[in-house]
């Protein structure tokens, strides 16, 4: 069976954050808006310019700095004091994981309004759960996607410009993912194989990220919400999103897995090592070299890691890599939906070569 997963409507552009109670009061009056301190600080007047009619409420809540699940717990409870109808996650990957869960233990519509473009965690049907010291627990999967997620670029445009191009390399693997599931008919996170409309948007996600990431990185840089970064967000978030959700992923994500059980690359986000994870996933295919040799003069262009001394593993090299191919061919990783098998000495030997390339250009 195939099946594609996706918010019910997504909205992008310029002060789309005004827009949140005109798109949300479909679904309740009552809004409860979850942030931390500094992005309420950021967004509190924005949300208030959007509400034109008396009976519409809006609470705000200050988010406390981690998922974890007795702050989850907390906010439920203030939700049922409010007697809030929706909820709104405005912020970063944690502040909308937090929402999320809220929205679904307390059978509740969810916004999503990220003030960033790192992740395609905006528009998944998943939450991640911490410790409240920030151990990694579990995920929390969610039976249905996020109502509304709304991209106000005015201020994504204003975000760190790493944080958008480790955006870019979490997307960059999207396509490669997505092929090698489509292949061998693998079951997506969506519950089941991928859609022709998924891969297709996969594959859109992969070539607009080829021709217009450097044109919005140095928007980013500029501080510039230009066409071309707002074509990137829309890539980083919602075609991302839903190829990974509705086609699976593969090589990369496990390779990013393998490398968090070594300590010299802690200091990447996740779509740099994802990035790196993309290309030792070419190789470890057998991939034709210039498709390999493209993908590596992007990373280099943008700025995301090509070699293992840009990932911060600069001795023992060989005994840290074979940790690192032996994590990410654990059982359950999603290595293992490569239609044929992938052993731990491939990945290694796939990581070392992919680093030789790297240093080569």
């Amino acid at each position: 069976m195939k099946v594609i997963s996706s918010p019910s409507k997504y909205i992008q552009g310029k002060d789309a954050l005004k827009e949140l109670v005109k798109y949300g009061e479909i679904y309740g009056n009552n809004f409860l808006i979850i942030a931390d301190d500094f992005v309420m600080k950021l967004t509190k007047e924005i949300i208030l310019e959007g509400v034109n009619k008396k009976e519409i409420k809006i609470n705000f809540e200050i988010f406390n700095g981690e998922s974890s699940k007795n702050e989850i717990e907390r906010i439920v409870e203030n939700a049922r004091k409010y007697e809030a109808e929706v909820i709104v996650g405005v912020g970063g990957g944690k502040t909308l994981d937090t929402a999320k869960a809220v929205a679904y233990y307390s059978k509740l519509p969810i916004i999503t309004a990220p003030t960033i473009a790192s992740t395609d965690a905006p528009t998944s049907a998943l939450a991640v759960i911490y410790s409240d010291s920030g151990v990694f627990e579990k995920y929390l999967m969610i039976p249905k996607n996020p109502e509304i997620v709304i991209m106000d670029t005015n201020i994504i445009s204003k975000a760190p410009t790493r944080l958008l191009v480790s955006g870019m390399g979490d997307a960059l693997a999207t396509y490669y993912e997505a092929k090698i599931c489509y292949d061998s008919k693998a079951i997506a996170m969506s519950g089941g194989q991928s859609t022709m409309a998924a891969m297709n948007l996969a594959k859109l996600c992969r070539d607009t990220l080829l021709e217009k990431g450097y044109l919005a990185k140095l928007s980013s840089e500029a501080k510039i919400a230009s066409e071309a970064f707002e074509e990137i967000v829309e890539v980083n978030t919602y075609l991302s999103g839903i190829g990974f959700e509705s086609s699976g992923l593969a090589g990369a994500h496990a390779i990013h897995n393998g490398f968090t059980v070594i300590d010299d690359c802690h200091h990447l986000y996740h779509g740099e090592k994802v990035a790196f994870g993309t290309i030792v996933q070419l190789v470890l295919e057998n991939r034709d070299i210039n498709e390999i040799k493209r993908i590596i003069d992007f990373c280099k262009k943008v700025g995301l890691p090509t070699t293992l001394s840009e990932m911060g593993i600069k001795d023992n090299i060989n005994e840290k890599i074979e940790k690192v191919a032996k994590a990410s061919c654990n059982e359950g990783e999603t290595i293992h939906n490569f239609p044929y098998e992938i052993v731990p000495e491939m990945v290694y030997n796939a990581i070392l070569l992919a680093d030789k390339l790297g240093r080569d250009k």
